[in-house]
């Protein structure tokens, strides 16, 4: 990928640049959101990247990783109509060239919050009940991509994507990443707080009997005073959950738009 260039650019063949320079224009048109059809023409015949010694062209999902990037939708939604799972697949590594692993798309989706379009991916693994659920709990293990050994859920509540998180956690996602959501509850300015509230909110609703955290018993006041003492007690394993939080579960499952559309002294807030 363009932002992936080797630092040894001086020894580069001729056939290596040719591929970095078409590579870039193709990066360049999908920045500009060309119109899908001219890209896919660039994609299948003009554009090149070099894999384990010899050109190739693009796949479909390089090409996804470009769309989600820069937000374009048009061409996301074509790619995933046109070649539906194939274009979910993590691209070989351009360092190691290690193989296909791990859920790379979707965490890009949760880095730049684009929503629609990880609505758009997780649409196209409803056929697939058993690879959607892998697929949504996976983490990649190479070490040259960003944010491996993290899952979609865990880098959403990290980066306080409330809205990325409500999505994959309706969709199946485990709700795993409770003690990131609390540390990034008191360590977040004032700015994210909200969001970052949110998640842990979710993290809540969604997961089914929570394991008390040493977190919570060595600072139980600082705690009790930011969740209240209902969800403390719960989180301590002392109490039963909140009525609320009973209440809400089943509506937060059926489905996004519908806890979306809670009125807000009915939203949790902790």
């Amino acid at each position: 990928m363009p932002w992936l260039v080797s630092c040894h650019r001086d020894h580069l063949s001729p056939s290596q640049r040719e591929c970095e320079r078409t590579a870039f224009s193709f990066y360049c048109a999908v920045r500009e959101r060309l119109p899908v059809w001219l890209l896919e023409d660039m994609r299948s015949m003009e554009v090149f990247c070099w894999d384990d010694g010899c050109p190739r062209r693009f796949l479909p999902s390089e090409a996804l990783l470009y769309a989600l990037v820069h937000d374009h939708r048009d061409y996301a939604r074509y790619l995933l109509d046109r070649y539906a799972v194939s274009a979910l697949r993590a691209p070989r590594c351009s360092f190691c060239y290690c193989g296909s692993s791990g859920a790379q798309h979707l965490n890009v989706a949760v880095r730049y919050d684009r929503v629609s379009i990880l609505a758009m991916m997780v649409e196209a693994l409803k056929d697939t009940q058993s690879e959607r659920q892998r697929y949504l709990d996976s983490c990649g293990d190479c070490l040259h991509v960003a944010d491996t050994g993290k899952t979609a859920v865990q880098l959403a509540v990290e980066l306080s994507r409330s809205d990325c998180l409500l999505l994959l956690l309706v969709h199946g996602a485990a709700p795993v990443g409770l003690d990131a959501g609390l540390q990034t509850l008191v360590s977040c300015d004032a700015s994210q707080r909200r969001d970052a509230q949110r998640c842990l909110d979710l993290l809540l609703l969604f997961a089914p009997k929570p394991t008390p955290l040493r977190r919570l018993q060595d600072e139980p006041q600082r705690w009790r005073s930011l969740l209240g003492s209902e969800v403390f007690s719960w989180l301590c394993g002392l109490a039963p959950p909140p009525l609320l939080l009973q209440a809400l579960r089943c509506l937060a499952q059926s489905g996004p738009d519908q806890i979306r559309r809670l009125p807000d002294f009915l939203q949790l807030h902790s």
